[in-house]
Protein backbone atom coordinates (compact mmCIF):
# COMPACT_ATOMS: atom_id res chain seq x y z
CA UNK A 1 0.00 0.00 0.00
CA UNK A 2 1.46 3.47 -0.83
CA UNK A 3 2.17 6.02 2.19
CA UNK A 4 0.33 8.82 2.29
CA UNK A 5 2.05 11.76 0.32
CA UNK A 6 3.10 15.52 1.48
CA UNK A 7 3.54 16.82 -1.96
CA UNK A 8 3.65 21.08 -2.26
CA UNK A 9 -0.25 21.62 -3.17
CA UNK A 10 -1.04 24.69 -5.30
CA UNK A 11 -3.99 27.64 -4.59
CA UNK A 12 -3.54 28.84 -1.16
CA UNK A 13 -2.46 32.01 1.17
CA UNK A 14 -2.11 32.88 4.44
CA UNK A 15 -4.15 33.99 6.72
CA UNK A 16 -3.56 36.37 9.73
CA UNK A 17 -4.55 34.25 12.07
CA UNK A 18 -2.34 31.33 11.11
CA UNK A 19 -4.28 29.06 9.78
CA UNK A 20 -3.84 28.60 5.52
CA UNK A 21 -7.35 29.19 2.60
CA UNK A 22 -7.63 26.75 0.32
CA UNK A 23 -8.28 28.78 -3.04
CA UNK A 24 -8.71 25.79 -5.20
CA UNK A 25 -12.59 25.49 -4.86
CA UNK A 26 -15.77 27.49 -3.77
CA UNK A 27 -15.67 25.80 -0.28
CA UNK A 28 -12.81 28.24 0.50
CA UNK A 29 -11.88 26.12 3.25
CA UNK A 30 -9.25 27.72 6.22
CA UNK A 31 -7.36 25.24 7.74
CA UNK A 32 -5.27 25.41 11.30
CA UNK A 33 -2.35 23.24 11.60
CA UNK A 34 -2.64 19.37 10.78
CA UNK A 35 -6.32 20.21 9.81
CA UNK A 36 -7.65 18.74 6.49
CA UNK A 37 -10.28 20.27 3.84
CA UNK A 38 -13.63 19.09 3.44
CA UNK A 39 -12.39 17.29 0.43
CA UNK A 40 -10.16 15.13 3.38
CA UNK A 41 -6.83 15.28 0.76
CA UNK A 42 -5.63 18.54 0.94
CA UNK A 43 -3.99 19.71 4.67
CA UNK A 44 -1.93 22.08 6.09
CA UNK A 45 1.04 20.91 7.21
CA UNK A 46 4.07 23.11 8.17
CA UNK A 47 2.27 25.64 8.00
CA UNK A 48 2.04 25.05 4.08
CA UNK A 49 -0.59 23.43 1.67
CA UNK A 50 -0.21 19.69 1.23
CA UNK A 51 -1.39 16.83 -1.32
CA UNK A 52 -1.92 13.51 0.43
CA UNK A 53 -3.19 11.68 -2.34
CA UNK A 54 0.06 12.66 -4.82
CA UNK A 55 0.98 9.56 -6.52
CA UNK A 56 -1.29 7.53 -5.27
CA UNK A 57 -4.44 5.90 -6.52
CA UNK A 58 -7.88 3.76 -5.33
CA UNK A 59 -7.12 1.56 -8.19
CA UNK A 60 -6.38 1.65 -12.25
CA UNK A 61 -8.64 -0.23 -14.94
CA UNK A 62 -8.99 -0.08 -19.24
CA UNK A 63 -12.85 1.07 -20.04
CA UNK A 64 -14.56 1.61 -23.28
CA UNK A 65 -14.00 6.21 -23.20
CA UNK A 66 -18.20 5.38 -23.58
CA UNK A 67 -18.33 4.87 -20.06
CA UNK A 68 -16.85 8.22 -18.80
CA UNK A 69 -19.54 8.75 -20.90
CA UNK A 70 -17.95 10.54 -23.64
CA UNK A 71 -19.86 9.59 -27.01
CA UNK A 72 -18.11 12.20 -28.96
CA UNK A 73 -14.85 11.77 -28.78
CA UNK A 74 -12.85 8.96 -30.40
CA UNK A 75 -15.79 6.57 -30.16
CA UNK A 76 -14.65 3.20 -29.27
CA UNK A 77 -11.53 3.59 -28.16
CA UNK A 78 -10.45 2.42 -24.50
CA UNK A 79 -9.48 4.58 -21.68
CA UNK A 80 -6.99 4.00 -18.71
CA UNK A 81 -9.32 5.26 -15.96
CA UNK A 82 -8.28 5.98 -12.27
CA UNK A 83 -8.99 7.97 -9.01
CA UNK A 84 -7.66 8.59 -5.59
CA UNK A 85 -9.91 9.11 -2.90
CA UNK A 86 -11.95 12.23 -1.26
CA UNK A 87 -14.08 14.44 -3.10
CA UNK A 88 -15.30 18.26 -2.45
CA UNK A 89 -18.86 18.08 -3.23
CA UNK A 90 -21.20 15.83 -0.48
CA UNK A 91 -23.17 14.52 -2.43
CA UNK A 92 -26.09 12.00 -0.65
CA UNK A 93 -26.73 10.47 -3.96
CA UNK A 94 -23.41 9.36 -4.55
CA UNK A 95 -22.49 6.34 -7.22
CA UNK A 96 -19.17 6.18 -5.88
CA UNK A 97 -19.18 6.76 -2.40
CA UNK A 98 -17.01 4.09 -1.19
CA UNK A 99 -13.95 5.93 -2.82
CA UNK A 100 -15.16 9.75 -3.07
CA UNK A 101 -16.13 9.52 0.93
CA UNK A 102 -13.27 7.24 1.87
CA UNK A 103 -11.37 8.65 5.09
CA UNK A 104 -9.22 5.35 5.17
CA UNK A 105 -6.31 6.20 3.52
CA UNK A 106 -6.01 1.93 2.86
CA UNK A 107 -8.47 2.46 -0.28
CA UNK A 108 -5.55 3.40 -2.07
CA UNK A 109 -4.36 0.81 -3.33
CA UNK A 110 -1.61 1.68 -6.07
CA UNK A 111 1.35 3.56 -6.57
CA UNK A 112 2.54 5.40 -9.63
CA UNK A 113 4.23 8.28 -10.80
CA UNK A 114 2.98 10.55 -14.06
CA UNK A 115 5.73 8.66 -16.40
CA UNK A 116 4.81 5.23 -15.60
CA UNK A 117 0.61 6.23 -16.00
CA UNK A 118 1.37 7.38 -19.65
CA UNK A 119 4.17 4.46 -20.15
CA UNK A 120 1.22 1.85 -19.15
CA UNK A 121 -1.33 3.48 -21.22
CA UNK A 122 0.35 3.21 -24.40
CA UNK A 123 1.55 0.19 -23.45
CA UNK A 124 -1.52 -0.96 -23.27
CA UNK A 125 -3.28 0.60 -26.31
CA UNK A 126 -5.43 2.89 -24.73
CA UNK A 127 -5.67 6.58 -26.80
CA UNK A 128 -6.70 8.76 -23.40
CA UNK A 129 -6.28 8.76 -19.96
CA UNK A 130 -9.41 9.23 -17.56
CA UNK A 131 -9.03 10.78 -14.17
CA UNK A 132 -12.58 9.65 -12.61
CA UNK A 133 -13.80 7.47 -9.87
CA UNK A 134 -13.82 10.67 -7.63
CA UNK A 135 -13.11 14.44 -8.44
CA UNK A 136 -10.05 15.25 -10.22
CA UNK A 137 -10.10 18.74 -8.95
CA UNK A 138 -9.12 18.09 -5.67
CA UNK A 139 -6.01 16.42 -7.24
CA UNK A 140 -5.42 18.77 -9.52
CA UNK A 141 -1.30 19.01 -9.01
CA UNK A 142 -1.11 14.97 -9.79
CA UNK A 143 -3.41 15.17 -12.84
CA UNK A 144 -1.88 18.02 -14.06
CA UNK A 145 1.62 16.10 -13.99
CA UNK A 146 0.23 13.17 -15.30
CA UNK A 147 -1.36 15.00 -18.05
CA UNK A 148 1.96 16.63 -19.18
CA UNK A 149 3.53 13.05 -19.03
CA UNK A 150 0.85 12.01 -21.71
CA UNK A 151 0.80 14.56 -23.70
CA UNK A 152 4.70 13.40 -24.17
CA UNK A 153 3.37 10.39 -25.43
CA UNK A 154 0.93 11.37 -27.25
CA UNK A 155 -1.97 10.36 -25.20
CA UNK A 156 -5.03 12.59 -24.87
CA UNK A 157 -6.57 13.38 -21.17
CA UNK A 158 -10.04 13.32 -19.72
CA UNK A 159 -11.39 15.03 -16.72
CA UNK A 160 -14.53 13.51 -15.24
CA UNK A 161 -15.55 16.15 -12.74
CA UNK A 162 -18.36 18.41 -10.88
CA UNK A 163 -16.74 21.28 -12.22
CA UNK A 164 -15.99 22.98 -8.67
CA UNK A 165 -13.30 24.65 -9.15
CA UNK A 166 -12.07 28.33 -8.54
CA UNK A 167 -11.35 30.81 -12.10
CA UNK A 168 -7.81 30.82 -11.35
CA UNK A 169 -6.82 26.81 -11.02
CA UNK A 170 -9.67 26.39 -13.50
CA UNK A 171 -7.79 27.96 -16.04
CA UNK A 172 -4.22 26.09 -15.36
CA UNK A 173 -6.45 22.75 -14.77
CA UNK A 174 -8.36 23.16 -18.24
CA UNK A 175 -4.99 24.17 -20.08
CA UNK A 176 -3.51 20.49 -19.51
CA UNK A 177 -7.14 18.48 -19.91
CA UNK A 178 -8.49 17.61 -23.69
CA UNK A 179 -11.53 16.65 -22.78
CA UNK A 180 -14.05 16.71 -19.70
CA UNK A 181 -17.82 15.07 -18.70
CA UNK A 182 -19.03 17.56 -16.41
CA UNK A 183 -21.77 16.58 -13.64
CA UNK A 184 -24.34 19.15 -13.46
CA UNK A 185 -26.20 17.44 -10.92
CA UNK A 186 -29.20 19.49 -11.15
CA UNK A 187 -30.97 22.97 -12.05
CA UNK A 188 -31.69 24.34 -9.23
CA UNK A 189 -29.29 26.04 -6.68
CA UNK A 190 -31.93 24.46 -3.73
CA UNK A 191 -30.46 20.90 -5.37
CA UNK A 192 -26.98 21.50 -5.32
CA UNK A 193 -27.40 22.98 -1.59
CA UNK A 194 -29.47 20.34 0.24
CA UNK A 195 -28.37 17.62 -1.72
CA UNK A 196 -24.38 18.72 -2.59
CA UNK A 197 -23.65 20.78 0.21
CA UNK A 198 -22.92 23.56 -3.14
CA UNK A 199 -23.61 26.07 -5.01
CA UNK A 200 -24.64 25.87 -8.37
CA UNK A 201 -23.66 29.07 -10.35
CA UNK A 202 -19.71 27.81 -10.14
CA UNK A 203 -20.51 24.65 -12.00
CA UNK A 204 -22.32 26.89 -14.80
CA UNK A 205 -19.26 29.12 -14.70
CA UNK A 206 -17.19 26.17 -15.35
CA UNK A 207 -19.36 25.00 -18.56
CA UNK A 208 -19.72 28.34 -20.13
CA UNK A 209 -15.68 28.59 -19.53
CA UNK A 210 -15.16 25.21 -20.91
CA UNK A 211 -17.32 25.51 -24.14
CA UNK A 212 -16.20 29.14 -25.08
CA UNK A 213 -13.08 29.63 -23.77
CA UNK A 214 -10.67 26.35 -24.01
CA UNK A 215 -10.82 23.61 -26.83
CA UNK A 216 -11.56 20.84 -24.36
CA UNK A 217 -14.21 18.55 -25.92
CA UNK A 218 -17.07 18.97 -23.36
CA UNK A 219 -19.90 16.58 -22.47
CA UNK A 220 -22.43 16.73 -19.42
CA UNK A 221 -23.95 14.07 -17.56
CA UNK A 222 -27.10 14.60 -15.42
CA UNK A 223 -28.08 11.77 -13.08
CA UNK A 224 -32.00 12.14 -12.51
CA UNK A 225 -33.19 11.30 -9.21
CA UNK A 226 -37.44 10.60 -8.75
CA UNK A 227 -38.52 13.57 -7.42
CA UNK A 228 -35.64 15.52 -6.60
CA UNK A 229 -34.37 17.20 -10.33
CA UNK A 230 -36.59 14.95 -12.72
CA UNK A 231 -39.47 17.44 -13.02
CA UNK A 232 -39.99 18.95 -16.63
CA UNK A 233 -39.92 22.40 -15.56
CA UNK A 234 -36.25 22.25 -14.31
CA UNK A 235 -35.17 19.89 -17.22
CA UNK A 236 -36.83 22.37 -19.19
CA UNK A 237 -34.84 25.00 -17.57
CA UNK A 238 -31.36 22.96 -17.92
CA UNK A 239 -31.88 22.13 -21.53
CA UNK A 240 -32.96 25.75 -22.69
CA UNK A 241 -29.94 27.00 -20.70
CA UNK A 242 -27.79 24.87 -22.19
CA UNK A 243 -29.46 25.72 -25.62
CA UNK A 244 -28.79 29.54 -24.55
CA UNK A 245 -25.38 29.55 -22.80
CA UNK A 246 -23.35 26.36 -24.58
CA UNK A 247 -24.88 26.13 -27.78
CA UNK A 248 -26.74 23.08 -29.60
CA UNK A 249 -23.64 20.94 -30.11
CA UNK A 250 -22.90 19.99 -27.01
CA UNK A 251 -24.19 16.17 -25.70
CA UNK A 252 -26.09 15.63 -22.99
CA UNK A 253 -26.63 12.38 -20.79
CA UNK A 254 -29.34 11.54 -18.80
CA UNK A 255 -28.52 8.79 -16.54
CA UNK A 256 -30.35 6.38 -13.99
CA UNK A 257 -30.05 6.78 -10.23
CA UNK A 258 -29.66 3.18 -8.14
CA UNK A 259 -30.13 3.87 -4.99
CA UNK A 260 -27.15 4.35 -2.71
CA UNK A 261 -25.36 5.93 0.13
CA UNK A 262 -27.64 8.31 2.29
CA UNK A 263 -30.35 7.79 -0.45
CA UNK A 264 -31.30 4.26 -0.31
CA UNK A 265 -34.98 5.25 0.32
CA UNK A 266 -35.94 6.57 -3.27
CA UNK A 267 -35.85 4.04 -5.96
CA UNK A 268 -34.42 3.72 -9.17
CA UNK A 269 -35.25 6.14 -11.92
CA UNK A 270 -37.68 4.61 -13.80
CA UNK A 271 -36.31 4.46 -18.11
CA UNK A 272 -39.64 6.24 -19.29
CA UNK A 273 -38.21 9.28 -17.40
CA UNK A 274 -34.98 9.25 -19.14
CA UNK A 275 -36.93 9.04 -22.38
CA UNK A 276 -38.98 11.84 -21.33
CA UNK A 277 -36.19 13.97 -20.55
CA UNK A 278 -34.34 12.90 -23.56
CA UNK A 279 -37.65 14.21 -25.71
CA UNK A 280 -37.45 17.25 -23.64
CA UNK A 281 -33.66 18.18 -24.54
CA UNK A 282 -34.39 17.66 -28.04
CA UNK A 283 -37.38 20.05 -28.35
CA UNK A 284 -34.84 22.13 -26.96
CA UNK A 285 -32.93 22.05 -29.43
CA UNK A 286 -29.74 19.82 -28.15
CA UNK A 287 -28.41 17.81 -31.13
CA UNK A 288 -27.11 15.10 -29.05
CA UNK A 289 -28.30 13.71 -26.17
CA UNK A 290 -27.92 10.11 -24.47
CA UNK A 291 -29.40 7.89 -21.92
CA UNK A 292 -26.96 6.13 -19.61
CA UNK A 293 -26.78 3.09 -16.68
CA UNK A 294 -30.38 1.56 -18.57
CA UNK A 295 -30.22 -0.43 -21.70
CA UNK A 296 -31.65 1.92 -24.45
CA UNK A 297 -29.86 1.58 -27.68
CA UNK A 298 -31.70 4.35 -29.24
CA UNK A 299 -30.85 6.74 -26.40
CA UNK A 300 -27.10 5.39 -26.17
CA UNK A 301 -26.71 5.86 -30.02
CA UNK A 302 -25.50 9.11 -32.08
CA UNK A 303 -27.71 10.62 -34.92
CA UNK A 304 -26.72 13.07 -37.52
CA UNK A 305 -28.29 16.15 -36.26
CA UNK A 306 -29.09 17.12 -40.69
CA UNK A 307 -30.47 13.37 -42.26
CA UNK A 308 -31.24 11.71 -38.46
CA UNK A 309 -29.44 8.42 -39.47
CA UNK A 310 -28.24 6.28 -37.40
CA UNK A 311 -24.23 6.96 -37.19
CA UNK A 312 -22.90 5.24 -34.37
CA UNK A 313 -25.04 2.56 -33.43
CA UNK A 314 -24.61 1.33 -29.84
CA UNK A 315 -25.95 -1.86 -27.55
CA UNK A 316 -24.22 -0.47 -24.19
CA UNK A 317 -20.83 -0.10 -25.06
CA UNK A 318 -20.76 -2.00 -27.66
CA UNK A 319 -20.20 -0.03 -30.98
CA UNK A 320 -22.80 -2.05 -33.44
CA UNK A 321 -22.61 0.22 -36.73
CA UNK A 322 -20.23 3.22 -37.22
CA UNK A 323 -20.73 5.70 -40.64
CA UNK A 324 -19.08 8.39 -39.83
CA UNK A 325 -15.82 9.49 -42.30
CA UNK A 326 -12.01 9.62 -40.55
CA UNK A 327 -12.34 13.22 -38.97
CA UNK A 328 -15.62 12.65 -38.23
CA UNK A 329 -18.49 13.45 -41.38
CA UNK A 330 -22.32 11.55 -41.52
CA UNK A 331 -21.25 8.96 -44.87
CA UNK A 332 -25.04 9.96 -45.04
CA UNK A 333 -24.98 13.29 -45.67
CA UNK A 334 -22.03 14.56 -45.27
CA UNK A 335 -22.57 16.82 -42.42
CA UNK A 336 -19.79 17.48 -39.92
CA UNK A 337 -20.61 16.48 -36.71
CA UNK A 338 -19.26 17.83 -33.55
CA UNK A 339 -16.52 16.01 -31.17
CA UNK A 340 -13.18 14.55 -32.06
CA UNK A 341 -12.76 11.94 -34.36
CA UNK A 342 -9.86 10.09 -35.85
CA UNK A 343 -10.15 6.70 -38.90
CA UNK A 344 -12.33 4.24 -36.99
CA UNK A 345 -10.70 1.14 -36.16
CA UNK A 346 -11.47 -2.67 -33.64
CA UNK A 347 -13.66 -0.57 -30.82
CA UNK A 348 -12.50 -1.75 -27.55
CA UNK A 349 -16.47 -3.39 -26.84
CA UNK A 350 -17.63 -3.19 -23.38
CA UNK A 351 -14.76 -4.96 -21.37
CA UNK A 352 -13.51 -3.84 -18.32
CA UNK A 353 -9.75 -4.91 -17.50
CA UNK A 354 -8.15 -4.00 -14.20
CA UNK A 355 -4.61 -3.61 -14.03
CA UNK A 356 -1.70 -2.50 -11.65
CA UNK A 357 0.85 0.13 -12.03
CA UNK A 358 4.07 -0.14 -10.08
CA UNK A 359 5.69 2.84 -8.80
Amino acid sequence: MAAESSHPGRWWHPLEDGRIQCDLCPRDCRLHEGQRGACFVRKMENGAMVLTTYGRSSGFCVDPIEKKPLNQFYPGSSVLSFGTAGCNLACKFCQNWDISKSRDMDTLMDAATPQAIAAEAVRLGCRSVAFTYNDPVIFAEYAMDVADACRAEGIKTVAVTAGYIHAEPRREFYAKMDAANVDLKGFTDEFYFKLCGAHLQPVLDTLVYLVKETQVWTEITTLLIPGKNDSDAELEAECRWIANNLGPDVPLHFSAFHPDYKMTDISATPAATLTRAREIARLAGLRYVYTGNVHDSEGGSTYCPACDETVIGRDWYDIRGYHLTADGACQFCGTQLAGRYEPFRNPFGRRRIPVRIGA
